[in-house]
């Protein structure tokens, strides 16, 4: 049988083992390159996805950060920096330097020292004329509880330049700084104090705006009296000064009230006519008093660090 075999073999014929074997490892070879076949074609699908879905994300992001970076037609306002007005310039806290000049100036009559501070202070603005505010600060601004967000047309008027509104600030500034002069020599002569040959120049730096009016005059009034009417405390406010001396109405008061508080104010003075918006918003650890005049104002800085200003009156809801 095995020579037969041979026989066969050396002739060319296949044995029933090989003719089994054979066609079952021809068919397994088809079904393994099939699978490879769809095993890379499952790899390029997936790597195609991620590749569509990955670029997807970049393009989203990057049309993200284009959009927040686009300009917008509204004005953000923030709590701004408080200058002490018996300090020296750009000093919140009033602290000496080599080359500091003092906020308010005195010449011509003897002058004396405060201890304490009187803070003016002041609301940062984003998006003014030809400077408009980014979707991203108005985002911001809506979520912050510690900014408020208007259309633009509220402040300014539409035809506006920048220059134009820095040069109006600038102005209203120098037009407060001057009432605040009048007033106060006015009410140091009722107090029978000679300022017939005092000079007062008062210094403000970058902020514009009406509304330091009323702390510019506590600040001249004060370094003049001989009595020390701050005592050590830190009183912060706002208001315009009026040729009547009345105190006017500003804008931001709660925003002021925040910076006020930020850097260590404990008393606001609040102008009656801003204290319906004031009331509700005062913040922890601030107590507020409600001033009409120069005179109550005045009445109350020095109550204040005579530590009697606990019949001072409060904002209330009509004012």
């Amino acid at each position: 049988m095995n020579d037969m075999a041979q026989m066969h073999r050396d002739k060319g014929e296949i044995s029933p083992e090989a003719s089994t074997a054979g066609p079952n490892t021809s068919q397994n070879k088809i079904i393994s390159t099939q699978n490879e076949h769809s095993l890379r074609s499952t790899n390029v699908f997936v790597r195609t996805y991620r590749w569509f879905t990955a670029s997807a994300w970049r393009v989203f992001a990057l049309v993200c950060v284009v959009c927040l970076a686009l300009p917008t037609g509204f004005t953000i306002e923030m709590p701004g920096p408080t200058q002490n007005v018996l300090g020296n310039l750009g000093q919140q806290v009033g602290a000496s330097g080599k080359n500091a000049v003092a906020a308010i100036q005195v010449t011509g009559v003897k002058t004396h020292k405060e201890s304490g501070k009187l803070l003016f202070t002041t609301v940062n603005v984003e998006g003014i004329p030809e400077q408009p505010s980014l979707v991203a600060e108005n985002v911001w601004g809506w979520v912050s509880p510690h900014a408020e967000v208007y259309p633009s047309e509220v402040f300014f008027p539409a035809e506006q330049t920048g220059g134009e509104y820095e040069a109006e600030q600038k102005k209203q500034m120098s037009s407060a700084q001057s009432s605040a002069v009048l007033q106060a020599k006015k009410f140091l002569s009722e107090k029978g104090i000679d300022v017939s040959a005092a000079r007062f120049t008062l210094g403000a730096g970058d902020v514009g705006g009406p509304s330091a009016g009323l702390m510019f005059t506590l600040g001249a009034i004060t370094r003049v009296t001989p009595e020390d009417e701050t005592n050590g405390v830190t009183i912060a406010g706002t208001g315009t000064m009026e040729k009547d001396g009345k105190v006017g109405p500003i804008g931001g008061v709660r925003l002021k009230l925040l910076g006020a508080r930020r850097d260590g104010a404990k008393w606001f003075l609040v102008p009656a006519s801003d204290c319906a918006e004031a009331y509700g918003h005062i913040p922890e650890g601030i107590r507020d008093v409600r001033v009409s005049t120069l005179s109550e104002a005045y009445d109350a800085v020095v109550a204040i660090g005579q530590g009697k200003a606990a019949s001072l009156p409060h904002c209330t809801a009509k004012g």
